[in-house]
């Protein structure tokens, strides 16, 4: 009986999470309730008041968070997508898979400028879903593409999760930022081959475009490649700024977003309208993530003092002394809450739990230090938890794609389209499992 109440304090959090109560309510209620359950003096209510504004609200690093999000909006509306879309679908056309190729490059482009999913899916489903459907493309593998590289954003710096990933386990977010570029190129990269190989295969299912006027791909090259140029130099600026340790990620992100912003202008596409329905949109997504930040630092301190901690180290210990069971394991269950909560809530909630547990596990001469494990943990993690946004019933990109979709396209076709990316993610788990110098080679050259 020495863990009943962390036990029911967990079963409740999911019986409430089943009955669609705002998560971060539940949190805090939570915790209030199991204070009392748990007999913990009153006046230890204000430890978690301070932990709040100590770690939280008063934190340097979360600053950035908002300003990512103000920079991504303001990329989103200066329209750069559009216009590469329209350019990389000439340049493809007259080959099989062309459009889906040039979806899988927005989609990069995309995440390393807003990082923002909703935006990113929406945008791709908005502009390029009714031209593969009008083109001829299978509906799995459209709503495959899209989905996929939508969500790349949560994944590829400059990333909200990672800033908020850094925050929690506190790992430099420059690390994370490097370790997690080339992870990320690699999952884009799979649903490129994705893509080739629906091609070559069954070339019906992605069929060709109208091909470009003779002699005109040299000038859609060029064209692409001015308009890769401002966006280009104003993401890797601000990438290389905290990678190299020059600005720290909030004076990065401030970067960023005037960045953003004037390329807006620039664009002709700023205005007053524009700027306060991004204030507004910042203010929304930056608000959910810190009442949720709030709700889980709540939970996590009344969990940890009626005995959550060693219960889970105790049921770490039964699995041996192997830690890449101990990996696994972790891996399964964030895999598994990814079904049902959003990587905000799994960040929050799991990460301070397990991360100390990591941290103590021996891995021989597999690393050379524990700062190397904790960015290859943080990473497999952040590729894990991507799929939290593709996974049924409450994968958020999935209801995103069916908010936008156009009709003839069933929740059916999105759930059968999802199928073979979330394979493709969980091989990029796999991979980078067990060949950790995926996430290690870059920060190690900083």
């Amino acid at each position: 009986m020495t863990y009943f109440l962390p036990s029911l304090m967990l079963l409740a959090l999911v019986a409430g999470i089943f009955t669609g109560y705002p998560v971060a309510f539940l949190l805090a209620g939570l915790s209030v309730l199991f204070m009392l359950l748990g007999d913990i003096a009153l006046p230890s209510f204000s430890l978690i008041t301070s932990r709040v504004f100590g770690a939280v609200l008063e934190n340097w690093i979360l600053a950035a968070i908002p300003l990512f999000i103000f920079m991504g909006i303001m990329l989103d509306k200066s329209k750069v997508a559009n216009k590469l879309l329209t350019e990389l679908e000439a340049l493809f056309g007259g080959k099989p898979g062309g459009m889906g190729l040039a979806v899988v490059i927005i989609g990069i482009i995309m995440a390393a400028s807003t990082g923002i999913i909703g935006a990113s899916v929406v945008l791709m489903g908005t502009l390029a879903l009714p031209m593969m459907l009008k083109q001829g493309y299978d509906k799995t593998v459209a709503i495959g593409t899209i989905l996929g590289s939508g969500t790349l954003g949560i994944l590829i710096p400059p990333s909200i999760m990672l800033v908020v990933f850094g925050d929690v386990m506190q790992i430099p977010i420059g690390d994370l930022f490097a370790g997690a570029l080339i992870p990320g190129l690699m999952l884009g990269g799979f649903y490129a081959l994705y893509i080739i190989y629906v091609a070559l295969t069954n070339p019906k299912r992605v069929p060709p475009g109208p091909p470009p006027p003779a002699g005109s791909r040299a000038k859609l090259a060029l064209r692409l490649s001015i308009n890769l140029i401002i966006p280009g130099l104003l993401i890797s600026s601000v990438l290389v700024s905290i990678v190299v340790g020059v600005a720290t990620p909030t004076e990065g992100a401030a970067i960023g977003a005037f960045g953003a912003m004037a390329l807006a202008f620039f664009s002709r596409e700023l205005s007053w309208r524009v700027l306060v329905e991004s204030l507004k949109e910042t203010c929304l997504t930056t608000g959910m993530i810190l009442i949720l930040a709030i709700g889980a630092t709540a939970f996590s301190l009344i969990f940890k003092r009626i005995g959550g901690q060693s219960m889970i180290e105790d049921a770490a210990s039964m699995l041996g002394s192997n830690p890449y069971m101990v990996i696994l394991a972790i891996m399964l269950l964030i895999f598994v809450l990814g079904f049902f909560l959003e990587w905000i809530e799994i960040s929050f909630l799991v990460l301070p739990l397990f991360a100390p547990i990591v941290a103590g596990l021996d891995f021989g001469d597999a690393f050379a230090s524990q700062s190397e494990v904790m960015i290859w943990f943080a990473l497999l993690v952040a590729v894990n938890l991507q799929t939290s946004f593709l996974t049924p019933p409450f994968g958020y990109a999935l209801f995103y794609l069916k908010g936008i979709a156009i009709p003839g396209v069933t929740t059916a076709d999105i759930y059968r389209g999802v199928v073979p990316i979330v394979l493709m993610q969980l091989l990029g788990v796999l991979l980078l499992a067990l060949f950790p110098a995926i996430a290690l080679w870059l920060p190690g050259k900083f």
